[in-house]
């Protein structure tokens, strides 16, 4: 008679685990997305006639902008590189 308490105790557990890690993904699952979601709202930007590939440098070009630049730093810009001198 314990053997089959045993067992059944164990079968209840493993339920138990199965049933609370599917519960669990559930609601990870949604709150991943929802989370996700509000997170990658952007702000509105003017639309560009292209848009670069994600993770490249691309210089602000405007007239405003390159009258207050220092040399140093147009020559990063030139380069390609992200400025790191103001």
């Amino acid at each position: 008679m314990n053997r089959i308490r045993m067992f059944i105790a164990g079968g209840a557990v493993a339920a138990s685990m199965l049933a609370g890690g599917v519960i669990g993904a559930a609601f990870w699952g949604t709150s991943a997305v929802a989370a996700s979601a509000a997170t990658t709202t952007v702000a509105a930007t003017p639309a560009a006639a292209t848009a670069p590939a994600a993770g490249t440098f691309t210089p602000n070009e405007t007239a405003a902008h390159e009258a207050g630049e220092s040399a140093a730093r147009e020559a990063q810009e030139n380069a390609g590189q992200v400025p790191t001198v103001p």
